[in-house]
């Protein structure tokens, strides 16, 4: 059995689905009225489409990469974190502090047939709104959160 037959395949996110999620997430914000950056990397954390919708906060640029690559990396929702480390003192004080790790919401893996290839993130309003605009994109894509 040669090298690459024994190698194992991944999957990652296309272009084109990394932009229809984008879509998706957009049509979501403009119908709830909150202009939003939306960002999905790869499997690897690679940012793959990304939008700023006109009137999205400066500072929301960097916290959609950020979620997209926390939600990816560690494989859970952003919004997770927050309950992992608040009644775990050196959890509490450190992990905060590791760079581009968000500990709240509005990063989701994107999961098909049980594996992640790629991760999605919102910012632009309460850490609320960008979750529902994350989600409502994975929900029109017939993808769960």
């Amino acid at each position: 059995m040669g090298a690459m037959q024994k190698a194992a395949s991944v999957s990652t996110i296309t272009a084109e689905f990394a932009q229809e999620l984008v879509s998706h997430a957009a049509r979501v914000a403009t119908e709830n009225g909150k202009p939003m950056v939306i960002t999905v990397c790869d499997r690897d954390g690679t940012m793959k489409a990304f939008l700023r919708m006109d009137g999205a906060p400066l500072l929301s640029v960097q916290i959609s990469q950020d979620k997209a690559y926390t939600a990816v990396a560690f494989g859970i929702p952003t919004d997770q974190w927050h309950e992992f480390i608040k009644d775990d003192e050196p959890l509490k004080i450190g992990i905060p502090h590791t760079a581009r790790l968000v500990t709240f919401g509005g990063g989701y893996p994107v999961v098909v047939d049980g594996e992640i290839i790629g991760g999605i993130g919102a910012s632009g309003g309460h850490y609320t709104d960008d979750m529902a605009v994350a989600r409502g994109a994975l929900s029109a894509a017939g993808l769960a959160d």
